[in-house]
């Protein structure tokens, strides 16, 4: 192979860029070389059209060079450079073929290579030609192959290791400080704080030079801060901060001193340590733990609503599970005594995510199950006893009474499933416990809640107690219960039969009877709205002393509709034009616009439906759109022309070309007549063609047709007039009719100066009805 260097043509540093452009032959054909080179890794970036050619390179650098490189051209490449968003460019574009290549070996050092396919590099080449690619030579590889590397060196000789004076092997002793660190380590998580510090202190006086010297100050504060000895974490801590200002551990130091100025009742101190921490390390772990801390401080100084933004702040932002949980406490703990629903919110977060963490602190959470029972959050409380009990074994102190009023709160909520397994398990493990008495009661007051029986069979046990229990608390709770199964059940006239006996139950412990048997009411007043049974639907609302509210209205207007009587279903919408329910006050608009429509009311119909209009925003979406059909009749009848074209535009916008609206169409045809305005006619005569076109029907013709006829004659457009006359011919008219086509069609074709076809057509009118007005003016036509 023939090769030789022509000329090198540049070289450009701009700070630690190189970029060098060389030209050469191989085997007689030109070629040339391009490199760049920078200290700092860059990216380098081919670009693909369609076809898989390269058709650029780009090369991106983090600096932008003193000087701009100017414009560079040779026979292969053209360089260019620019600079956009932070970015420094630099384009290589080939006039033919152009490879780029990644230079990570160092032949002159490096051993071994192999195939690499990176995206950064410190130097980059790239080769421009015309043909074939020179120098090199092109095979295609298996990508399913494996890519052994290859070794540059003959000979690989052995490795023996350190050697002494003598050439024996050096033996190194192992390194006493990274046990004793070890065994720290292993102190701490075994929470043996003391060995821990006493172990520390022994190191640093042995190896005092050590390299975990960070390390063990870094252990130092946080065994302190387990000890509770606050002034020794401020002081390690300050020293940490000082010596290993880069370390790993410093956003943990940082939390850990600022806590401490807290513990110890320095809040401007600890601000300064929070500021620090939450500036410099946002997003970190132990800045979220910070939050908790400066949450803790100002909930201490007062500062309740601050703390629970810093808690909130903790629990919205992390992603570990401890310090939600904390978080999640510390919200639950401080909103129990304003907010007991939302502490329960929190505390549910507890629950789902890391259920254990209430054991942290056993009274604590006790304290929190009674106080949220206390507010009414049974099923909160009784969660929160169910994540204890399960890591908590019989032997806690605790776990009697904590079985009990699980079982207890359970038994206050709707879940009675639950209620009576919790009260089953107390029995069970304690059956001669200290609460066993007010469990055994609590469970007979459950009994009769089994949901393995179908309806009929609850009814039948609750009939049961009822007669065997007379008198107790046990049977009345059986007719309480009865009674919500028969309105469950819609068997709304049993319920109404026991009324008397309901109404005798004692008020304080059952507050909803009268709110049960009004929904029997209901029940049944609906049954007899379904049925349209009107006249029971108002007796039943006079004797319970229902009103008729909006949930009514709309049963009773349908009978009212049904039966044609226009008063009562008028002082049923009448009542609701002015409902705050924006979407009922509508519908009650739209009712009302219909009744004044069919009681010939078309004045105040108008102005109904002006005011329905103002509520609608999106009148196309609207239920109530066909409001604008109804406007046209009632303008129609009222004789307001003017409106029937604004109300008409409106129909034409919202239904397009609709069948609905034929008769509408010729209504404005009429229109046209009256006002003589043919575009009037034209455009709405030519609607009502093509709908009757489109449904294969001819209900307004001849009508329409002639009108039409008529209104393009007018304007002197004879060869649309004759269309529309022709079009009747498949048309089934009266002889009269059929004889005014025919005139009507000579009288055209005569304009259009077609007059045997005219002559035609006027005999054609005679023959269809010679003694019509039409068939006269035909004889005319042909005498002239």
């Amino acid at each position: 192979m023939f090769r030789w260097v022509l000329l090198p043509l540049l070289t450009i540093n701009a700070f630690a860029l190189e970029i060098s452009i060389d030209s050469a032959k191989d085997n007689f054909q030109k070629y040339s070389t391009l490199s760049i080179k920078n200290n700092d890794p860059f990216l380098c970036k081919d670009i693909k059209n369609n076809f898989d050619v390269t058709t650029e390179v780009i090369c991106a650098f983090s600096k932008k060079p003193l000087n701009d490189i100017q414009y560079i051209q040779n026979d292969f490449f053209k360089v260019n450079s620019f600079y956009k968003n932070d970015t420094y460019f630099v384009s290589i574009k080939p006039f033919y073929k152009i490879r780029l290549f990644a230079n990570i070996f160092d032949l002159t050092k490096d051993t071994t290579v192999f195939n690499a396919d990176v995206k950064i590099a410190n130097s980059w080449s790239m080769i421009g030609f015309k043909d074939k690619m020179p120098l090199l030579k092109e095979e295609i590889i298996s990508s399913i192959g494996i890519n052994f590397p290859f070794f540059l060196d003959k000979d690989m000789m052995p490795y023996v290791g350190s050697l002494d004076l003598k050439g024996n092997p050096v033996h190194i002793k192992k390194v006493e400080d990274v046990t004793e660190y070890l065994k720290i380590k292993k102190y701490y998580l075994n929470k043996k704080y003391d060995e821990a510090l006493e172990l520390i202190d022994e190191v640093l006086e042995k190896y005092p030079n050590t390299l975990f010297k960070a390390e063990l100050v870094y252990y130092k504060i946080k065994l302190y801060e387990k000890l509770k000895d606050y002034e020794n974490v401020i002081s390690y801590a300050k020293e940490f901060l000082r010596e290993y200002s880069s370390d790993e551990n410093i956003p943990e130091v940082l939390s850990l001193i600022a806590k401490a100025y807290v513990k110890i009742g320095q809040n401007s101190d600890a601000d300064y340590f929070f500021d620090r921490l939450f500036s410099e390390h946002q997003g970190n772990v132990y800045a979220q733990w910070g939050y908790i801390y400066k949450g803790e401080m100002l909930e201490e100084s007062g500062g309740t609503s601050e703390a629970i933004k810093y808690y909130k702040k903790a629990l919205y932002e992390t992603k570990n599970i401890e310090v939600a949980a904390s978080a999640a406490y510390h919200l639950t703990n401080i909103l129990l005594e304003n907010s007991p629903k939302l502490a329960a919110k929190y505390a549910l977060k507890i629950i789902s995510a890391k259920p254990s963490y209430f054991m942290h602190n056993v009274k604590e959470s006790m304290d929190i199950m009674e106080q949220l029972a206390d507010n009414g959050e049974y099923k909160t409380a009784a969660a929160i006893a169910d994540a204890m009990l399960k890591v908590m074994g019989p032997t806690y102190d605790e776990y009697e009474e904590l079985l009990k009023n699980k079982a207890i709160w359970l038994s206050k909520t709707k879940d009675k499933k639950a209620a009576l397994e919790a009260l089953n398990d107390y029995i069970r493990k304690f059956p001669d416990g200290d609460y066993i008495n007010e469990i055994q009661i609590i469970k007979d007051g459950l009994f009769f809640e089994n949901d393995e029986l179908n309806a009929s069979q609850k009814l039948q046990e609750y009939d049961k107690l009822i007669e065997e229990y007379s008198g107790d608390v046990i049977a009345k709770k059986a007719l309480y219960e009865k009674a919500k199964l028969l309105l469950k059940e819609k068997r709304y006239e049993e319920v109404i039969d026991m009324k008397q006996d309901l109404l005798a139950l004692d008020s304080d412990t059952y507050p909803d009877v009268k709110e049960i048997i009004k929904d029997a009411a209901i029940g049944l007043m609906e049954a007899s709205l379904k049925a349209k049974n009107c006249k029971n639907v108002l007796v039943i609302a006079n004797d319970y002393n229902i009103t008729l509210s909006d949930s009514w209205d709309d049963g009773i207007y349908s009978c009212a509709m049904k039966g044609a009587d226009f008063q009562l279903s008028k002082s049923i919408a009448s009542k609701n034009l002015k409902s705050k329910n924006l979407t009922e006050r509508k519908k009650w608009l739209y009712r009302y616009m219909k009744i004044d429509f069919e009681t010939g009311n078309y004045s105040e119909m108008v102005d109904v439906t002006k005011d329905l209009i103002k509520l609608i925003d999106n009148i196309k979406k609207s239920p109530y759109k066909d409001l604008y059909r109804y406007l046209f009749d009632a303008y129609e009848r009222l004789e307001q022309k003017d409106n029937m074209m604004q109300a008409m535009a409106k129909i034409e916008e919202i239904f397009g070309l609709s069948y609905k609206d034929i008769d509408r169409y010729v209504a404005m045809v009429r229109l046209g007549i009256d006002r003589k305005d043919d575009n009037i006619i034209i455009k709405y005569a030519t609607k009502v063609m093509n709908i009757q076109k489109r449904s294969n029907s001819h209900a307004q013709s001849p009508y329409i047709e002639f009108a039409l006829y008529s209104a393009y004659m007018d304007k002197g457009d004879y060869n649309s007039a004759l269309k529309v006359i022709k079009s009747l011919d498949s048309v089934d008219l009266s002889k009269n009719e059929r004889a005014r086509q025919k005139y009507l069609l000579g009288m055209v074709l005569s304009k259009l100066w077609r007059d045997s076809e005219a002559i035609k057509a006027y005999n054609e009118a005679i023959k269809a009805d010679p003694n019509s007005a039409w068939a006269k003016l035909a004889q005319s036509a042909l005498e002239i």
